[in-house]
C-alpha cells in the first residue's frame, strides 16, 4: 500500500485556519542551505537539487537499488526554514529579501538510513554536475514543541498569520522560541494564483 503524507499524516500536514500546538518528532530529509532572494535566477538550482536526490529514492525500486524496507510512497512537500543575515539582525528593523538566509528540505522515508541515502546524493551528484548538488546533506532534523497554522494567501501576507500565532501561544503562557520559522508549501507557486496559495507556517514555543 503506497504511504500517502496527505492522508496518514494529518496532524502534521493539515492543520486548520486557526492557531495550534503540535509537538514534532525525528524526521529525515535532505537539506541545502543558501541566502538570497528566493525570486531571483538562482533560486531555483536548489529546488532541482532537493527534488533530484528526493525523486532518485523514490524510483530506485526501477533501478533495482530499492533499499531494505521499501515501500512505495509520495515524494514529501518542499520545506524551508528561514531567517536574516547576521548584518540585518545587527542593524535591525527592515531587510531586503536578499538578505534573507534559508535551508531548502524534503523529508525522506524510514526505511532510507545514511548509508543509502549517500548513495543516492553520490548518485545525483555524478549525473547533474551542480555545484547545488554537492551542497546537499542527509540530516535528521528535530523541531519539538511548535505552533503552526495554515496559512492561505500571498507569502507577503504571512506576517499577519505569525501575530495570531505569537497571540495563540502568549495566551497559553508560552513564546516564539526564536525568529526563524518553518514552512511547508502545499502549493506550487509557478502554478497557483497567490491569493490560493495554501502554506503551512511553524515556529518552535517555549
Amino acid at each position: 500500500m503506497k504511504h500517502d503524507w496527505k492522508k496518514l499524516e494529518k496532524r502534521y500536514y493539515a492543520p486548520g485556519s486557526e492557531p495550534e500546538l503540535v509537538t514534532l518528532p525525528a524526521f529525515k530529509f535532505f537539506t541545502v542551505s543558501g541566502r538570497g532572494d528566493p525570486n531571483g535566477p538562482d533560486f531555483p538550482s536548489y529546488l532541482e537539487a532537493l527534488y533530484a536526490a528526493s525523486y532518485g529514492v523514490k524510483m530506485s525500486p526501477k533501478k533495482g537499488k530499492a533499499p531494505e524496507g521499501y515501500v512505495d510512497y509520495a515524494v514529501y512537500p518542499l520545506e524551508g526554514v528561514w531567517d536574516v543575515s547576521d548584518e540585518a539582525k545587527a542593524r535591525g528593523g527592515a531587510f531586503t529579501k536578499g538578505e534573507l538566509v534559508f535551508t531548502l528540505m524534503i523529508r525522506q522515508p524510514e526505511f532510507v538510513g545514511e548509508a543509502f541515502a549517500q548513495e543516492v546524493l553520490d548518485a545525483v551528484r555524478a549525473k547533474k554536475k551542480s555545484p547545488r548538488c554537492d551542497e546537499l546533506r542527509f540530516e535528521v532534523l528535530e523541531e519539538g514543541p511548535c505552533v503552526q497554522i495554515l496559512h492561505v494567501g500571498p507569502y507577503d501576507d504571512e506576517p499577519a498569520s505569525f501575530a495570531r500565532m505569537e497571540a495563540f501561544a502568549a495566551e497559553r503562557g508560552l513564546r516564539r522560541a526564536c525568529k526563524t520559522h518553518r514552512e511547508i508549501y502545499l502549493s506550487d507557486a509557478r502554478k497557483t494564483e497567490p491569493a490560493r496559495l495554501r502554506t503551512i507556517l511553524r515556529f518552535r514555543s517555549a
